[in-house]
């Protein structure tokens, strides 16, 4: 594909199309390197910034990826979830044809932190179920889940096959709470030891922490979670309607 140099499209924007058409049709594979700004300037008759400018585009979109002292890289495809308290992430990821797999990383009863307290509407002490699970897609790791539930509404909770049936089908079938309402929050954040440990990566690598409270359909708080997700592996879409 070559530049149309009489189109009102600035030429820049004409470029960043071009790479982005080669890396949708495959024409550039995950992980090949792609020329370097020198042989893109000189390839299409543009100025070193300008295909740097439009590099940084592409690396900002998840599309590329720089390694330091090697080169610029075609990213791997980001799996894209709404978010969660629609639907469960296994549930979408079931959905859209990958493999997954759960570990139970841990799992005990302890008193409600102040905060867990009021999330959960119920006196700071009282017993909370806290689960943490490992998510896998097709055998890496994509997600460290931590959940709080009330043990007073949720009764042997730990006898379900957690490892094997999602926490919401366990919830809806075996008692009967189904969420109606939730409340989300999304930010960036750095791993520490044990979570970098666990999702394989290093320590400070850069994650997606959301953070989501259910409401029941009787509008009663049942279950605060944090997520981590793998910034690399994975992006959320969020939909408006007015």
């Amino acid at each position: 594909m070559v530049l149309d140099r009489k189109s009102p499209k600035p030429l820049y924007e004409q470029l960043e199309g071009i790479l982005r058409d080669k890396i949708d049709n495959a024409d550039l594979s995950v992980d090949q390197m792609i020329p370097s700004e020198n042989e893109l300037s000189k390839q299409y008759n543009l100025s070193r910034m300008t295909v740097r400018n439009v590099i940084v585009r592409l690396v900002n979109d998840g599309l590329l990826y720089r390694v330091p002292g090697k080169g610029t890289f075609v990213a791997p495809t980001k799996i894209t979830t709404v978010p969660l308290t629609r639907m469960g992430i296994r549930e979408q990821l079931i959905a859209m044809g990958y493999e997954t797999d759960t570990t139970v990383v841990e799992k005990k009863i302890e008193g409600a932190s102040k905060r867990i307290a009021e999330y959960l509407e119920i006196a700071e002490d009282d017993p909370v179920y806290v689960l943490i699970r490992l998510r896998y897609v097709n055998n890496e790791p994509l997600s460290l889940h931590t959940s709080y539930m009330p043990v007073e509404k949720f009764n042997d909770l730990y006898q379900s096959n957690l490892e094997k049936e999602p926490l919401c089908y366990i919830l809806d079938k075996r008692y009967g709470l189904i969420a109606k309402r939730g409340i989300e929050t999304l930010e960036s954040v750095g791993t520490d030891s044990r979570e970098s440990k666990l999702l394989g990566v290093k320590k400070g690598f850069h994650m997606l922490l959301l953070k989501y409270l259910l409401y029941s359909q009787y509008d009663s708080p049942f279950e605060y979670s944090k997520v981590l997700f793998r910034g690399d592996k994975i992006k959320l879409r969020f939909e408006f309607h007015r």
